[in-house]
């Protein structure tokens, strides 16, 4: 389907060009970092979490269009959100990515919520060497979330 193809690019490049929450948090605000070695993409996010859920998100670094556009609709899809919605909605976006796989002890998906702009990222499970790209700041998202505990 080339005009889907080319509304996801336009997304992704969207989110490149204009990122979504760009920018720093002051302490006590926690931070993460995030960093893929192989091609020097670097994250950083920044969290305030009240009452189990993500005030304020902020993101920096930099990196490719993947690795930049996942972190701008990353952090819009889970600004406002509680850290247990914030956690199913990171296995979807991992299985996804055809990369976290479920098994007996974990509970189901909740896909109820559409995915949004995170939909233009469906194309890079054709190009497995930029998966780690897209999920780099979920991981680190992830790592926040923990440290906010």
């Amino acid at each position: 389907m080339p005009g889907l193809e080319d509304l996801y690019r336009e997304i992704i490049l969207d989110h490149y060009r204009s990122p979504r929450n760009r920018g720093e948090l002051a302490p006590p605000a926690v931070r993460a970092e995030g960093h893929n070695p192989l091609c020097g993409d670097e994250i950083q996010v920044y969290l305030d979490v009240k009452d189990g859920i993500v005030t304020d998100i902020k993101i920096g670094g930099q990196g490719c269009s993947i690795s930049q556009s996942s972190a701008s609709m990353m952090s819009a899809a889970v600004k406002g959100k509680p850290i247990a919605e914030i956690r199913n909605l990171v296995r979807r976006f991992k299985n996804m990515m055809s990369i976290e796989e479920d098994d007996e002890s974990t509970p189901p998906l909740d896909e109820s919520k559409p995915l949004g702009d995170l939909e233009a990222l469906r194309g890079v499970v054709k190009f497995p060497v930029r998966i780690k790209c897209a999920t780099l700041a979920w991981n680190t998202l992830l790592d926040g979330l923990d440290q906010s505990i």
